[in-house]
């Protein structure tokens, strides 16, 4: 892999991309595109095809039709020492020492055996880890573990960073740990695909989405096309009195003095205000906002009844 392809030249083309296992299509003809330097969320609910489509991307499952390029060619592995892969499924080896574990993973992502010690002990102390690089890697909560994998992840500061649901199983706290690093990566030049079921994240670290559902795309975009696509506007109401049907909107969301408000095709903001205070509703605060993806995720995804999985 190649820093600084020819300009207007996406990172990473997907195109009729077809993935069968025996007679089942796991993924059909679904063709996307990864810009350098770009943020790319892949979406989707369990067994939509997501963790399918990275591995074929990346040669571990041989596609059944179609092309997968990063930079212009089939991946290989004498390209991996500028990627970063986070898996789905984690892979240390738990019997040995933290700071060891990283330092063999650096060296053979091409860092000197020194390079790779002086790395990990300013990641470690960065994710308050730094007491642990003498203990035994199975020794470590799932969550340090996690931030383990991640570090190994990036240490090479890698041009493309593919990311399986980096953050899973994070509180609060450490996941925003984690978003930071990430935007570190991004900061310093990094491409980044990334896998997660956090719409704020994606909101917050995207640059365009694709939705994936039942091995086809559904939406593909800036996260605002999808917003325009699937949610739209969204009303939010805090009210007293009951809240009456409408031609003019549908409600999404109704609890005891608050409310979601889906304005219709073609009916301005304003109208439904008027409305609603002309049939008695008292209002005390009305707002509107872009529908969020978290909103959009559920109505996409939410009457499906998938197997867990890609």
């Amino acid at each position: 892999m190649v820093k600084g392809n020819a300009v207007g030249e996406p990172l990473v083309h997907i195109k009729d991309f077809r993935m069968d296992f025996g007679d089942q299509a796991v993924i059909r003809d679904l063709s996307f595109d990864v810009q350098v330097g770009e943020t790319f969320g892949l979406l989707g609910s369990n067994g939509s095809g997501k963790t399918t489509t990275l591995r074929a991307l990346l040669g571990i499952y041989q596609a059944t039709a179609g092309t997968l390029h990063i930079d212009g060619k089939v991946f290989e592995p004498r390209d991996g020492a500028r990627l970063g892969y986070l898996p789905e499924e984690r892979g240390l080896y738990k019997k040995e020492s933290v700071l060891d574990v990283m330092v063999y993973f650096g060296q053979l992502k091409g860092l000197s055996r020194q390079k790779a010690v002086s790395w990990s002990h300013a990641y470690l102390d960065r994710v308050s880890l730094g007491d642990k690089a003498t203990t035994r890697v199975d020794k470590l909560s799932g969550g340090q573990q996690q931030k383990i994998q991640l570090g190994v992840t990036v240490m090479n500061d890698p041009e493309l960073l593919i990311l399986d649901e980096p953050t899973q199983g994070f509180d609060p706290v450490n996941r925003r740990l984690l978003m930071d690093i990430i935007e570190d990566q991004k900061r310093a030049g990094a491409t980044v695909i990334m896998v997660t079921h956090q719409m704020e994240e994606v909101e917050r670290l995207c640059d365009r989405v694709l939705l994936l559902k039942n091995g086809t795309a559904e939406a593909y975009g800036t996260i605002e096309d999808v917003q325009d696509r699937y949610g739209g506007t969204t009303i939010r109401l805090q009210h007293s009195g009951p809240l009456p049907a409408s031609d003019l909107y549908d409600i999404r969301v109704a609890e005891h003095n608050y409310a979601e408000l889906s304005p219709r095709a073609g009916t301005d903001e304003t109208d439904i205000l008027r409305e609603l205070v002309q049939r008695g509703v008292s209002v005390r605060s009305f707002s509107t906002a872009k529908t969020s993806l978290e909103e959009i995720f559920i109505r996409v995804y939410g009457d499906q009844n998938e197997p867990s999985g890609a």
